[in-house]
Order: structure tokens, then C-alpha cells, then sequence
């Protein structure tokens, strides 16, 4: 068994999709092998099995094996599918780690804490309790679950 922290949720099932059982799935992850065949991903509900998928209308149908006809599918909405950790590189940073973490600046000022993460074509932001946002490329340092450090430009908190 993957310890939990090992985990991340990587997409969800929408809904039924035909009469076989195919699922229509929003991946939140950009590693789209994770839906690859032979795959097995965790539910609430236990493992699953992918037999197939492919793109469709910016999500995905999915096969499982745990899921054989329209009717058992129809149960399936909602269920949020995980996956282990892929080692990519030492430093990525997980925005699962980001939640809750304190912010401070190269002055030692604590900025406050990460309570979401919005998506910004330019760089994602950290969204701070105290309202601020911060670009994740001003990030110089994380320890996961606990602290931010950033470098940031005079006036980024006024």
C-alpha cells in the first residue's frame, strides 16, 4: 500500500459515456500516461485497472476494468482517481505541498499563508490569506507543508 502522502488526486470521473461502460474523466494532471493501459490508480472505492483511454472533447473516456456495463458506470460519478508520485526531478514543486505553507520575503517578513493556487498563463499565483498574490516563479525556497521563501519586487505587498 502507497503511503497517502505519496499520492496526489489526479482526476475525477464526470459521468457515464455510452452504453459499455466508458467513463468520461477530467484529468487534472498533465501527465496524460497516467491514464495509460495496465495502469492502476486508488479510489475511495479500492484500485482500478485501466483498460483503455483516449482524448475526447478536452477529457478523457476511459475503460476500467472494475467498471464492465452503462449501469455500474452511472455509479462512478464523482469518484476522485489518484495516482502515485512520478520521481521527476527534485525540483518540482507539488502544489499540494504549497497548501498552508507561511510566505516570507528575503526580508524575513512573513507575507502570510498559501490557502490556493490560480492558474496565470505568466507564472501560477499563490493566493495568501492576507489577499496577496504571489508569481510561483518568485519562489527561492520550500519546505512541503511548512514554508515559502520568495524574493520578490519592492512593492509586490502594498
Amino acid at each position: 500500500m502507497t503511503n497517502p502522502g505519496d499520492e496526489l488526486e489526479v482526476g475525477v470521473v464526470l459521468r457515464a459515456h455510452g452504453l459499455k461502460g466508458d467513463l468520461l474523466v477530467d484529468l487534472w494532471s498533465d501527465r496524460t500516461e497516467r491514464l495509460d493501459p495496465g495502469t492502476v490508480l486508488r479510489t475511495d472505492r479500492g484500485e482500478v485497472h485501466v483498460l483503455s483511454a483516449h482524448p475526447h472533447q478536452h477529457r478523457f473516456l476511459v475503460r476500467l476494468a472494475e467498471v464492465p456495463d452503462r449501469e455500474t458506470a452511472e455509479t462512478w460519478r464523482g469518484v476522485v482517481l489518484r495516482a502515485e508520485r512520478l520521481d521527476l526531478d527534485e525540483d518540482v514543486i507539488w502544489v499540494d505541498q504549497l497548501f498552508g505553507c507561511r510566505v516570507v520575503d528575503q526580508d524575513e517578513v512573513e507575507r502570510g499563508r498559501v490557502v490556493d493556487v490560480e492558474a496565470n498563463p505568466a507564472s501560477d499565483l499563490l493566493v495568501l490569506d492576507s489577499g496577496a498574490l504571489v508569481p510561483l516563479h518568485f519562489v527561492t525556497s520550500l519546505e512541503p507543508h511548512s514554508l515559502v521563501r520568495v524574493e520578490v519586487p519592492e512593492g509586490l505587498f502594498e
